[in-house]
């Protein structure tokens, strides 16, 4: 059970890398998924219930207090002054587990009409685990968990136009206190950066007023952690680079529609395979996979920003498999009212990068100072989601309503 908390590349040593066909294949010849690798992913599972309704979309979106995982620079464009929200994710209900689950927290304030700050808490409890060893006996129980703990700054540079600066703590204690193979493993730690663009620009179609947005955010730039003592080699954190579009339609004063597109990719080294395949079937070392000879990837001991700089241009399939590794999702929202909420979307992730597909639905309603969502998840591929057929909610608080009255 240890062996979760080492990401190594010992798994690629089996695989091979056809030129021919530009990806990883198995013993049959057939290309298979060659993800990327980080450390604490669940920096990456969308936090609140509104964008897991509309296919995991949040980059340019209309803000509230969620928007700080996605893009904080949204926050500064709130017509509220103020909000909060709580949102609760079952983790692997499939399988009836309970102690399993993901809490966000977050919230935000305006200082002024161009200035915004908010603040957030995400909790990963992964529940009780019995560790045991190579031949199966005992190390005890644990219960893993994960957290982190942000800080935000935004602030409009025009009318149109707005930045975001945040800042965050990240820890990752699975398994702190006990020893694999005589090594003594610790909670890793990480501080990281985020930073966010939003353009929103008034617009009319199709004889209806609306307003569009753009959105760039790059998330998750920190250091490299470890889970071990010896701390041969890091591993990176899930940095991201989004870029999204929404665009908003009020048919009139009780109707209005939402169209939203993200795209999203990881800034992080592509994995490369230790040996390559010949058009002939004969096998040869890859070169590139650990030139100073010291039996680790090289690709693992890239620092930060030369992972980050080369992720765009890394992947031994070329521009074709670095396109791959982008991520789409499109969502959308109808209101009535203001009051109640609508939603669907589809997130998309190629066969090759770990194939993620599903649709989700969901609903909201927001009377006064209160507000929930509710989000559902349909999957659509064979890859098993561990949010599959799980209904999550979150509650949000707009305490500025109390300031107008």
């Amino acid at each position: 059970m240890l062996g979760i908390i080492f990401i190594t590349s010992d798994s690629l040593f089996s695989q091979v890398f056809d030129p021919i066909k530009g990806c990883v294949i198995d013993n049959n010849g057939e290309c298979i998924s060659n993800t990327l690798l980080t450390a604490v992913p669940f920096l990456r599972i969308t936090p609140d219930a509104r964008s897991g309704a509309m296919g995991d979309v949040g980059v340019a979106l209309s803000p509230n207090s969620n928007s700080l995982h996605f893009n904080a620079s949204n926050l500064v464009f709130s017509e509220e002054q103020s909000g909060f929200s709580f949102t609760y994710t079952p983790w692997l209900r499939n399988l009836n587990l309970d102690d399993i689950f993901l809490l966000y927290v977050s919230g935000f304030y305006k200082l002024d009409e161009n200035q915004a700050v908010g603040g957030g808490i995400r909790f990963f409890s992964l529940g009780d685990i019995d560790f045991t060893d190579a031949n199966g006996g005992s190390l005890g129980t644990g219960r893993p968990r994960e957290g982190e703990f942000t800080l935000a700054y935004a602030r409009k540079l025009g009318d149109k136009l707005s930045a975001s600066l945040s800042g965050k703590y990240i820890f990752s204690n699975l398994a702190s206190g006990l020893q694999v193979n005589g090594v003594d493993i610790n909670t890793a730690t990480s501080f990281a950066a985020d930073f966010g663009l939003n353009y929103r620009s008034k617009t009319t179609l199709g004889g209806y007023k609306g307003e569009w947005s753009y959105g760039l955010a790059i998330t998750n730039i920190g250091s490299k952690v470890t889970y071990t003592t010896d701390n041969l080699v890091k591993d990176f954190i899930p940095a991201n680079m989004g870029l999204g579009t929404a665009l908003k339609l009020d048919f009139d004063d009780f109707n209005s529609l939402t169209f939203a597109l993200d795209f999203n990719k990881l800034l992080v080294p592509t994995p490369i395979t230790k040996k390559i395949i010949a058009s002939d079937g004969t096998l040869s070392e890859n070169k590139d996979w650990d030139k100073n000879g010291n039996n680790i990837a090289d690709y693992r001991e890239k620092s930060l920003f030369s992972g980050i700089l080369g992720s765009f241009s890394d992947a031994q399939g070329g521009f074709r498999e670095e396109m791959k590794e982008v991520s789409l999702s499109f969502g959308m929202e109808y209101w009535y009212d203001k009051q109640f909420a609508f939603r669907g979307g589809y997130y998309w992730e190629s066969a090759e990068k770990g194939n993620r597909r599903f649709f989700t639905v969901g609903a909201g309603i927001k009377y006064n100072v209160f507000g929930i969502d509710l989000s559902y998840l349909i999957p659509t591929s064979v890859i098993p989601n561990p949010l599959d057929n799980t209904l999550r909610f979150s509650l949000l608080f707009d305490f500025s309503v109390f300031k107008g009255e």
